[in-house]
């Protein structure tokens, strides 16, 4: 049969071809774990804030929560000797238990050592790279697109680092993109449904899409609360796409019917479901709270909130309904207490690499999470020349021309979704919106450049579309789509060569001291 013009000019670089888009993810994926496996055990410390989260992890996969530790428990656990590392009392910890339970089931596999610590970070952000890809590919319609957008996030150096490291970071960026990923799978599953007539009256309370997101935002708020700003934007964006396709179809009072046909649906699905997965991530900590009230009871514990002790530490259970309403108090109590931590007791702390977060999206102030300076001619295989020295350092710094391209790309995004009301670059500002701005509330206390990790996958998508538009829609040759794919492969053969070269301050490669300062291009990535 003849195809029809509308065939013949449809664009083969935007044609569904689901063999092709998964096997060039699962590839990039492949490939992504395999950098991020390479040496994972390297450099053999406790770097950074992992000095809190593998040990929390090991605690939790032991006693099924966190206790404190004994003095030099670094030291002991780095020499091989797991025993008598705990003491009797709870550790208050401030941050919520999934991203250190999947911390836990890394160490449970591969051991307690650096590689075990560090192997869930790197399976995780293996996955966010495929993810990356569908989610790209979902959102522009472009396998190819989306192929490229999981290998500029593969050769991310902050996505990197973060994967090689038993930090909470990379979990929750993993995590929302999950949602965020969920969330603009309804709106097309919603827009189907109405197109076929079957969502236009009943009370749509099955939301597939909706219900996966809520299960993932709600394991994004239990790995850090920052994802409770995404659910919220993105709950919000739900519903403002589901009042637009029931006008684009024709509906009367198609704001109305979103309100109570979609709204509350989309609010039960996405909030009611994250709620529930959030307070289930803390099952482990609920089981053991009478061990939490004890500790009160004996007034051997402090608080945050200056001591003061928890109601359920003296007081029993006035609902007749258990020891679960008791610990479920408890818990209410403890957040209130980590509250306390994280918006009053940091006001007055410094750190030598916290920064505001006006820099990061810029990367003004990188984080060094371990270094090995001054390393002597002839020790370690150091061949600087008489007078120098060598240098091993793991920075967490990103690829520069994914950032500052993303930079440009993200203003395009603005103006587009602005001027043209297009729907995919709103998912970029909502995006960005929701990971970075609620940080500017929290400037007056040490915060670091790596919290922008959430992000990055926004800043890769805004890239992706710039590089349709650049494109065209048409594979017919003509010279604008020509130059779109030069430009659009320039650049992703420059973030190649980037990724080459700022490698060896990414691994904890040696490096003499005038090839570290070459990749050392501002005095503040010092």
């Amino acid at each position: 049969m003849t195809p029809t013009a509308a065939e013949r000019n449809r664009p083969r670089w935007r044609s569904e071809d689901p063999l092709l888009g998964w096997v060039g993810a699962i590839c990039l994926a492949s490939l992504a774990f395999f950098l991020r496996r390479w040496h994972l055990g390297t450099p053999h410390a406790f770097s950074f804030d992992e000095t809190y989260y593998a040990k929390d992890a090991w605690s939790l996969l032991n006693h099924g929560y966190v206790l404190t530790y004994v003095e030099d428990a670094d030291k002991t656990i780095l020499n091989g000797n797991l025993t008598g590392l705990w003491q009797d009392t709870p550790s208050m910890v401030v941050h919520p238990e999934v991203g250190k339970w999947l911390i836990a089931l890394g160490i449970k596999v591969f051991g307690m050592d650096p590689t075990g610590w560090r192997m869930a970070s790197a399976i995780v952000g293996s996955l966010m790279v495929l993810l990356m890809c569908r989610f790209v590919r979902r959102v522009t319609g472009s396998t190819v697109l989306g192929l490229v957008a999981g290998l500029l996030l593969a050769v991310d150096g902050l996505q990197l680092v973060l994967s090689r490291l038993a930090l909470l970071d990379i979990f929750l960026a993993f995590f929302v993109l999950c949602g965020v990923h969920c969330v603009v799978a309804d709106r097309q599953w919603l827009r189907d449904r109405l197109a076929s007539g079957r969502h236009s009256r009943a009370l749509g309370l099955w939301r597939p899409w909706l219900l996966l997101g809520g299960v993932s935002f709600g394991l994004a708020c239990g790995t850090k609360w920052s994802g409770a700003y995404v659910l919220a934007v993105f709950g919000l964006l739900a519903w403002i796409w589901s009042a637009g396709a029931r006008r684009a179809f024709g509906q009367r009072r198609a704001l109305l019917r979103s309100v109570f046909l979609d709204g509350v649906p989309a609010f039960l699905a996405l909030v009611g479901v994250a709620f529930a997965t959030y307070v289930a991530s803390w099952t482990g900590w609920l089981v053991h709270a009478d061990s939490y009230e004890e500790t009160l009871s004996n007034t051997q514990y402090t608080t945050y909130d200056g001591g003061k002790q928890w109601p359920t530490a003296t007081e029993p259970d006035a609902t007749g309904l258990g020891e679960v309403t008791q610990s479920l108090r408890s818990l209410w109590y403890y957040h209130q207490d980590v509250y306390t931590f994280h918006s009053h007791f940091l006001n007055d702390s410094t750190h030598i690499y916290a920064s505001k977060p006006t820099t990061w999206l810029v990367m003004g102030r990188p984080v060094g999470v371990d270094a090995q300076t001054e390393i002597q001619p002839g020790s370690q295989g150091c061949d600087a020349p008489s007078g120098s020295d060598c240098i091993r350092q793991v920075l967490l710094l990103g690829n520069p021309v994914i950032w500052w391209g993303g930079c440009l790309a993200m203003i395009a995004s603005l103006l587009l979704w602005i001027g043209a009301r297009d729907w995919r670059h709103g998912v970029v500002v909502a995006g960005i919106a929701s990971t970075w701005l609620p940080w500017f509330l929290y400037d007056d206390r040490p915060i670091f450049y790596f919290y922008a990790i959430a992000c990055l996958p926004f800043m890769v998508l805004s890239i992706a579309l710039a590089m349709g538009h650049l494109i065209g829609t048409s594979d017919v040759p003509t010279p604008r789509r020509t130059f779109g794919v030069v430009v659009a492969g320039s650049y992703t053969v420059l973030a190649l060569v980037a990724f080459a070269w700022f490698w060896p301050i990414w691994t904890d490669v040696l490096l003499t001291k005038s090839e570290w300062d070459a990749r050392i291009w501002f005095r503040r990535w010092i």
